[in-house]
């Protein structure tokens, strides 16, 4: 079986969607906690030398998120809504507040491998290709990255 380190991001040719692709050494419960604990996500989410602080967060069909990310001198607030938290799928709208008309809605996906690894599988769909085309040259790929690799030692340590 491939495993897969590095997220693989995607733009769709026809529609304006990004999908990133990346496995876990994780069941999907874990990646599931990981996403929808705070204390949790907040240890993970985005690029080195950030830190997250949560303002809200109700993970529940209907909740509210906010965090902000401080990188140096630098602050970046971003908020949604939790549209659907299930056992392997989280559905949520996704928003930069730098952006605030711009509004992606988000599926994550857990796929099971089996033998403890799981594939995730995220789409993000936002209002326009010269939005989904800005996202791609944003460096998200850095933040997924670097993300998706602390969330590798969190799982590593048995914090989930």
């Amino acid at each position: 079986m491939t495993t897969t380190t590095q997220a693989t991001i995607d733009a769709d040719g026809r529609l304006p969607i990004i999908r990133i692709t990346r496995d876990f050494a994780a069941t999907p419960a874990q990646l599931l906690a990981a996403h929808t604990d705070p204390a949790l996500f907040a240890q993970w989410v985005g690029p080195d030398g950030t830190e997250t602080q949560i303002a809200v967060w109700d993970a529940r069909d209907g909740g509210e998120w906010r965090f902000v990310s401080r990188h140096a001198d630098e602050e970046y607030g971003f908020r949604g809504c939790f549209h659907q938290v299930a056992e392997r799928r989280i559905v949520q709208t996704f928003s930069f507040e730098g952006e605030p008309d711009g509004v992606a809605l988000e599926t994550l996906t857990f796929e099971d491998l089996g033998d403890g690894r799981t594939r995730l599988h995220a789409q993000s769909l936002v209002d326009s290709f010269e939005a989904r085309d800005a996202w791609l040259r944003s460096g998200m790929e850095v933040g997924v990255n670097d993300g998706y690799a602390k969330l590798d030692r969190v799982l590593a340590d048995g914090t989930v």
